[in-house]
């Protein structure tokens, strides 16, 4: 069965979030209203609605890292990936875990990186050669 991801979060200022997903991201805007707005994000569908973001904390452990949880992220081939970690550089993200690769040469090698939208919620974004590698054990 193949579906298509749909999340709703809360952002402070709808300009700023159609600036980071929209110009940063580089993701499609779709529906919105005054109080929010849709993006394409990397072919799942994000609704941001204003309010106050959630509340996170950095509880999970994966590897060396203390990642911040709850988070929401995407997984794209390495290419696309490599791409997408430029233009965040370009743009001045202020990374919480720098574009870095893990489990180097194991089952489920990825690249990783993290970091927060404009207020807050924690983004991953992984790379994998190839996606069939995902759930690798």
């Amino acid at each position: 069965m193949k579906s298509i991801f749909h999340l709703a979060y809360n952002v402070k200022d709808l300009d700023e979030a159609r600036r980071f997903y929209g110009e940063v991201l580089d993701c499609r805007e779709g529906r919105s209203a005054p109080t929010w707005v849709d993006f394409d994000f990397f072919g799942h569908q994000i609704s941001l609605h204003l309010g106050e973001p959630f509340k996170t904390a950095a509880t999970g452990k994966v590897g060396e890292h203390m990642v911040p949880m709850p988070h929401l992220g995407v997984i794209l081939q390495l290419d696309d990936w490599k791409a997408l970690a430029g233009r965040l550089e370009e743009a001045g993200v202020d990374f919480i875990i720098k574009p870095t690769v893990r489990f180097e040469g194991e089952p489920g090698e990825q690249w990783t990186m993290f970091f927060n939208d404009p207020f807050g919620n924690p983004i991953e974004v992984k790379g994998f050669r190839d996606l069939e590698s995902v759930y690798a054990a």
